[in-house]
């Protein structure tokens, strides 16, 4: 019997897909437990409205990232902090500061978990970083760290 699943079932498969299974597994296990439905006319047209629309949002994704990418690639972003003497800032230039002034600089919403710089930023300067858009989308770029007015 052809079913299409509802949920990841373990030894038959992930949760969207096609299945060929015993009748009497789908009737005794699969049905009451609500893992799978019988793959008749609409279950196969809600299967494959769902596999075009998740299709359609993975490209719209990996467009927008390509659009960031273009515009941030080879880019210096400024950001600025409070610092002591000998150039050195007090604490450190994160993640969550370079991702606001991407934001106020370029109008590009990044993720600060998606930032990575080597090392840590706790003097002025240039420093390389690389950001992470999408799925083999990254764009590198330039941070430069400044003394604050």
């Amino acid at each position: 019997m052809k079913v299409v699943l509802l949920a990841d079932v373990k030894g038959s498969g992930k949760k969207g897909e096609l299945v060929n299974v015993s009748d009497g597994y789908a009737r005794n296990f699969l049905f009451p437990r609500k893992l799978a439905k019988e793959a008749n006319a609409q279950a196969m047209n809600e299967l494959k409205n769902a596999e075009e629309a998740k299709a359609y949002k993975i490209k719209t994704e990996t467009e927008a990232a390509q659009k960031a990418a273009a515009i941030l690639e080879g880019k210096t972003v400024k950001v600025t902090g409070k610092a002591g003497q000998g150039g050195r800032l007090f604490g450190s230039v994160t993640g969550k500061e370079i991702a606001e002034a991407l934001k106020q600089q370029f109008k590009v919403e990044v993720d600060k978990r998606k930032i990575s710089v080597d090392g840590d930023i706790k003097a002025f300067g240039n420093y390389p970083c690389e950001i992470k858009l999408y799925a083999g989308i990254t764009a590198k770029m330039y941070v430069m760290v400044g003394e604050k007015e």
